[in-house]
């Protein structure tokens, strides 16, 4: 009895002191937020660029993205290791100081004489996509400012409805989905039931945007970098159940604080006997795809995610079968 009441009472302490740090950090983050709204926005981003390179080596999860980067780059020196490491810092901070400057930050015109802060290639498959009256998916990976690309589908008229994490933070979640949902249109948070909702998404004929490239318990078991990780076969099993096209699409951090958003072809799904999309095949095309951006710009990736550790779960399935 006593035993039962102490775990109540921690439970109830511990719920109160998350509750408490998440309201601490929201508050630090929101003055912090207002105090770079006071600046111009390319020196608002090259301030938040230059404290995060300093502090992020301090940050725990530097330890997992520099350990990241040994594995997947196991000829590189360990000033090169360092190197990505500490850009890819600076793109973190200025994707977070960025949410502050979204509407400043996105210029793209698709009738302008004259190249913008944001340039697009692929035009063709954004209007294209938005004119057939059929569904589509457009997939991504955490590669330099991302949001960028449901802003970048609003202005081609492209209904789409983007699949997101929310922070776990709630105040701060609060913050930033209210910040999307001025300019990105329809957003779906990534949580029990979001695939059948993403699933009826496709069934009335609309577009669905999804981020491929994180880890997902119990996922497919696949490859990234040579390694083997868990990803999630949703949108394999959503392209075979519904025969739609499925297309690339990333965002790359230029020089200049500027962006080049790219749409690319729609992929060629790998198909079973049957003629249906192989859900495990095309799974491990999406890790490709991704993993040929990262690797065209490592900087611009999230190192610190734990992509390739395999649930505890699994590993005893595994070890229980051998």
């Amino acid at each position: 009895m006593l035993k039962k009441l102490r775990r109540d009472l921690m439970f109830r302490y511990g719920r109160q002191l998350r509750r408490f740090e998440h309201w601490l950090v929201a508050r630090i983050a929101m003055i912090i937020i207002s105090v770079l709204r006071l600046l111009p926005p390319d020196s608002a981003l090259n301030f938040a660029d230059r404290v995060a390179r300093r502090i992020g080596p301090w940050v725990g999860r530097h330890h997992v993205a520099v350990d990241n980067l040994r594995k997947a780059y196991p000829h590189k020196s360990e000033a090169e290791i360092q190197a990505i490491a500490s850009d890819m810092w600076g793109n973190m901070a200025r994707l977070a100081a960025e949410y502050i400057f979204l509407d400043a930050l996105f210029d793209y015109d698709p009738a302008a004489t004259s190249p913008g802060r944001v340039e697009v290639r692929g035009v063709d498959h954004f209007v294209e996509i938005a004119a057939e009256k059929k569904p589509h998916i457009v997939f991504t990976g955490h590669l330099g400012n991302f949001e960028l690309l449901p802003v970048a589908a609003a202005t081609f008229g492209m209904n789409i409805t983007a699949l997101f994490r929310p922070p776990n933070n709630p105040y701060l979640a609060d913050y930033i989905l209210s910040t999307r949902r001025a300019t990105m249109g329809s957003l779906l948070p990534s949580m029990a039931g979001a695939s059948f909702a993403l699933a009826s998404v496709l069934e009335n004929g609309g577009n669905i945007g999804v981020l491929v490239d994180q880890k997902f318990t119990g996922g497919l078991e696949t490859t990234f970098f040579g390694r083997p990780c868990q990803s999630n076969r949703v949108l394999g099993t959503l392209a075979r159940h519904y025969d739609c096209d499925v297309y690339p699409a990333r965002c790359v951090r230029l020089p200049g604080n500027r962006f080049r958003l790219e749409i690319e072809e729609k992929l060629t799904l790998p198909r079973t006997a049957d003629g249906s999309v192989d859900v495990r095949a095309t799974t491990q095309l999406l890790n490709d795809v991704v993993e040929r951006w990262v690797r065209e710009d490592p900087g611009q990736w999230m190192w610190f995610h734990k992509r390739w550790d395999i649930s505890r779960k699994r590993r005893k399935a595994k070890t229980r079968s051998a």
